[in-house]
């Protein structure tokens, strides 16, 4: 018998409801870096009856697995990578000053509310699982943006802490901000097939950012492609990685390499993390941009 092909997820645009207060209803919300998210294990527990569409839940549970290719792309959990790249915007004052903003495979969607707090013009938001997109990436944003007004301590360490009174105040988000999202589910290829065909308006990405979407060499021909076809011509990407991903076989060392060998992209590593298994971070620009 042939080999079945890998299931292409179809792409999808998920709309923001109207009632935004129904978007956060049973759902418990933390705070990490300064940034609302809902608590996962609730969104399991009221997913595991298989009240998610994808059975998403159940399957991860079943197989004991963040990933389950084709099926489940680790979306419901923030990976470690993702604080990396937030610290790195952060410590580099990286811009997002009406830039318009993709934050592929999302996930909780955090990278994408930093550009938003940034007061990016446009953000969109990407992940392969529907579940994700309905009960935690958008959630996510709503909560940041209908939560701002409210006082912001740190959850990370379970202790709230005021900035020191000489820091200027973050940038926050307002119900104003959501206009500004799209949210899409699917394969890398067939959303980036969905936004270059639909007949709203599109314009390129100036910053794509990504963390932690590079553990499966399979993807790495899509991925490729669609930072190709979606990044503005002066555009930047934002990606950070784990130098190996055990089990999986990808990290940074081999997407680069894949990168190299196809020509288009330059890449320069910006930061390295050498707490426990080195992490990285990779700045990646057209070969021919100003």
């Amino acid at each position: 018998p042939s080999k079945k092909k890998p299931c292409i997820k179809a792409a999808k645009e998920h709309s923001i409801p109207e009632d935004l207060n129904k978007v956060l209803e049973n759902k418990v919300v933390e705070t990490a870096s300064g940034l609302y998210y809902v608590n996962v294990s609730v969104v399991e527990m009221m997913c595991l009856d298989g009240a998610d569409g994808e059975g998403i839940v159940s399957k991860s549970v079943s197989s004991r697995s963040d990933l389950i290719p084709g099926v489940y792309e680790g979306g419901l959990k923030i990976w470690e990578c993702t604080f990396d790249l937030i610290d790195y915007f952060s410590k580099a004052e990286i811009q997002f000053t009406n830039k318009t903003v993709l934050d592929l495979g999302c996930g909780a969607g955090l990278l994408g509310i930093v550009a938003l707090k940034g007061k990016a013009e446009k953000v969109h938001f990407q992940d392969y699982n529907s579940t994700v997109i309905d009960e935690i990436t958008l959630p996510n944003v709503v909560a940041n943006c209908i939560k701002e007004g409210s006082k912001m301590g740190r959850g990370d360490d379970g202790k709230s802490s005021e900035p020191p009174p000489k820091r200027p105040k973050k940038a926050g988000c307002s119900p104003n901000a959501l206009p500004k999202c799209r949210f899409f589910s699917g394969e890398w290829t067939e959303v980036s097939q969905l936004l270059l065909s639909s007949n709203k308006p599109f314009s390129k990405y100036d910053v794509i950012l990504t963390s932690e979407t590079i553990y499966n060499p399979d993807y790495y021909g899509a991925l490729h492609d669609t930072l190709a076809q979606l990044l503005d011509k002066n555009g930047c990407v934002y990606l950070a990685s784990k130098a190996y991903y055990f089990g999986v076989g990808g990290g940074i060392h081999l997407f680069e390499k894949f990168v190299e060998e196809r020509n288009v992209f330059r890449t320069s590593i910006v930061k390295i993390i050498d707490k426990g298994l080195q992490r990285y971070i990779m700045e990646m620009a057209f070969k021919d941009s100003s």
